[in-house]
């Protein structure tokens, strides 16, 4: 009966929809933008480059990667990964990729402080995404006290997941923020070229406020779960 309560779809059901209105919004933006190409022939990587070189950023390489939009920066390598469409392409969308994961490598560089507590999360949230919601249930299908502290610590365990989304939203609006100062600034896109890097941006941005979404939702439906059964 937990596992299909109709109930949760008045909590997780506005950031599904939300999700994948999103994730439709991003691969149609991405795609019409990805067929502009920028005035000044550069592609993502070359764009990335310029970007880490002229922060002094020399030690971090450019690296291609293999999947769909699956561009990250790991701070741990100090490798910024782009995915084919990015690396090799000189469109408006590939330069700005590649541009928000540069700001990624720039905010490491000045210990931008929204991105180490979410590199300190990683571990917990690694942990509690998957075996929070087992622990929870164990403890939700036991009765009584104990019952109560093994949900409990469940719903602690996954709440870390909730938090490494809100903690996300800064770190993402900042290197976007960064890119498209940076794009302009060094010459790399006219302003008549950053309305389409904008689209691209936020309409990324956007994945992350679906997602920060779903994790609060789901924390709060663990909650009333729990709290409709003390009661």
């Amino acid at each position: 009966m937990f596992f299909f309560d109709p109930l949760y779809l008045l909590f997780a059901l506005p950031a599904l929809v939300l999700g994948l209105w999103a994730q439709m919004r991003v691969r149609s933006t991405f795609g019409k933008y990805s067929r502009v190409r920028a005035l000044s022939g550069i592609t993502g990587a070359q764009a990335a480059r310029r970007i880490l070189d002229v922060n002094g950023l020399y030690n971090v390489s450019v690296e291609r990667v293999n999947g769909f939009l699956s561009d990250h920066y790991d701070p741990r390598s100090k490798t910024l990964r782009l995915s084919p469409d990015v690396y090799d392409t000189p469109s408006l969308a590939a330069v700005g990729v590649a541009a928000h994961e540069a700001g990624h490598a720039l905010q490491d560089k000045q210990n931008y402080a929204p991105l180490q507590v979410r590199s300190a999360l990683v571990p917990t949230v690694q942990l509690g995404s998957w075996l929070g919601p087992i622990i929870f249930m164990v403890g939700l299908l036991m009765s009584g006290v104990f019952g109560n502290s093994i949900a409990w610590l469940g719903l602690i365990l996954f709440a870390a997941t909730a938090l490494f989304s809100l903690v996300t939203l800064p770190v993402e609006f900042d290197a976007s923020k960064r890119a498209k100062q940076l794009l302009v600034s060094q010459g790399i896109l006219g302003t008549q070229e950053m309305q389409g890097v904008n689209r691209v941006l936020d309409a990324a941005a956007l994945t992350y406020v679906a997602a920060a979404l779903q994790a609060i939702m789901t924390v709060l439906y663990y909650a009333y779960l729990l709290l409709g059964r003390r009661e």
